[in-house]
């Protein structure tokens, strides 16, 4: 029964929160008001406002009631989902905003394209948007065949990743690495935030069909806007993680 009635507290705070009845900075109800309105005790109340910050929709702290907290997008990372078309189904209008469009010496880049020093990519750098708001600056490397093919359309209107798997350059393999650093100086003017501020950094390396890599990228991704999620198959028996799914 107890679990029944959390169950439905959480729900109800839920739907306040989804209906915007309960705004992101708005108190929720305190556990003392809670548990008279539902005539209950203050376990259930506790186990319900524990379920919602798990799931990111409010935050607590020593000494003052739960707050609704801005509700972070999450982003797959053992997937491969153009920034476009997972904007869209989170429901918000994706944006894009190009600062660099050009053609480069490979340099420190060359051993992550797996091309000579010397050889020619492509350097994109584009701010990307949700709904108008800064979210993420990508920095985007690609060999010089399928990077040229770049400069035939308008890169803030179109899902890159989407156009070049129309004219023949799809991503069949794909790793990431993920961590967090310090925004930088064009990072901190970019995605409006103070220098040095904590940001999560996806590095991707995408291979094509014949298992060569043709695009290495840098993502940095506002940490309060966007939450990165992992499928894994599980524990091994000897207690370590086992690898992600399409890792």
């Amino acid at each position: 029964m107890a679990e029944a009635v959390y169950t439905q507290i959480a729900d109800d705070l839920r739907t306040q929160i989804a209906t915007g009845a309960l705004r992101p900075g708005d108190d929720v109800p305190t556990e003392a008001e809670l548990a008279e309105r539902w005539s209950t005790s203050r376990g259930p109340i506790r186990n319900a406002l524990a379920r919602l910050r798990g799931e990111g929709l409010i935050e607590t702290g020593r000494g003052r009631p739960a707050r609704v907290v801005a509700r972070k997008a999450s982003q797959a990372v053992d997937v491969s989902v153009p920034f476009t078309r997972w904007a869209r189904e989170l429901g918000v209008a994706p944006g894009a905003e190009t600062q660099e469009l050009s053609l480069r010496r490979a340099g420190d880049r060359a051993e992550l394209l797996g091309v000579a020093p010397e050889a020619t990519i492509v350097s994109v750098v584009r701010l990307r948007l949700l709904d108008g708001r800064p979210t993420m600056l990508e920095r985007l490397f690609y060999t010089e065949v399928p990077g040229r093919r770049l400069f035939e359309v308008d890169t803030d209107q179109i899902s890159i990743t989407e156009h070049l798997a129309s004219i023949g350059h799809p991503i069949v393999g794909l790793q990431h690495q993920i961590d967090a650093v310090a925004a930088d100086e064009q990072d901190a003017a970019l995605l409006r935030v103070p220098q040095g501020t904590p940001i999560l950094r996806l590095i991707r390396i995408s291979r094509d069909a014949e298992g060569r890599i043709f695009e290495a990228s840098e993502d940095r991704y506002l940490s309060e806007v966007v939450r990165f999620t992992v499928a894994a198959s599980g524990i091994s028996t000897d207690g370590h993680y086992m690898r992600a799914v399409g890792g």
